[in-house]
């Protein structure tokens, strides 16, 4: 697969407690060089960051992250505030709590609610596949399908493990018609990144991918 289509399925992305506005103006600036899907970023940098690309990138962020057991009514806040403030993009942390004490009526709701609030954004939801049993992630694929949300995601990259190709192939298997999945978290080599997409990914969340094409355009010169 050429790098350009590979590129263009990443979230290149940034959220480490850590980060500056420096950082994040520097991750800008190569999402708009290497064509990426979007840059994912920290909610405090939203308004800034849009205001930086303008319509040269995509803005996603992250809601209730990473942990996800904040209030539904705090996480709908942070979903308006970040569509206020010009995010493209919505990823939202489950509750994965109310998942695993068998309260999928809850976890649904959530859901619808901060879709309502995303205003017509792409919504991804993350599952954190590393906490679920097998018959969570599946539970998981319908809710997410019935929710209307746009993409399932496997992970924060914050908690035990990132993405599986294992986990890929079991939401391909799952999910229902028109839902999205977006694998996150470890994905370390452009052959990940193929595997990935060829089980069913079509989003990447990652920070190395744009980083190794950096590396091979320096060793070529």
């Amino acid at each position: 697969m050429e790098i350009s289509k590979i590129l263009g399925m990443c979230d290149h992305t940034l959220l480490l407690q850590t980060a500056t506005w420096e950082e994040i103006r520097a991750l800008c600036d190569d999402a708009v060089r290497y064509g990426t899907a979007s840059v994912c970023i920290p909610p405090c940098y939203v308004r800034r960051a849009k205001e930086y690309v303008g319509d040269r990138m995509k803005v996603c962020t992250v809601i209730g992250f990473p942990n996800g057991n904040m209030a539904s009514a705090v996480k709908v806040l942070e979903t308006t505030e970040a569509v206020a403030d010009g995010a493209d993009e919505i990823d939202m942390v489950i509750n994965v709590g109310e998942l695993r004490a068998g309260n999928d009526a809850y976890v649904l709701d959530e859901i619808r609610r901060i879709r309502e609030a995303c205003r017509g954004r792409i919504l991804k939801v993350i599952i954190e596949t590393c906490l679920l049993t097998e018959e969570e992630k599946i539970r998981m694929c319908g809710i997410v399908t019935e929710s209307g949300a746009d993409y399932i995601k496997t992970s924060t990259g914050f908690s035990t493990a990132g993405a599986t190709f294992d986990d890929v192939a079991l939401f391909a298997a799952h999910v229902g018609e028109g839902v999205k999945i977006k694998a996150a978290g470890g994905i370390s080599s452009i052959e990940d990144a193929e595997k990935f997409i060829a089980l069913g990914a079509s989003r990447l969340g990652t920070s190395r991918i744009v980083k190794i094409v950096k590396a091979m355009e320096k060793e070529n010169g």
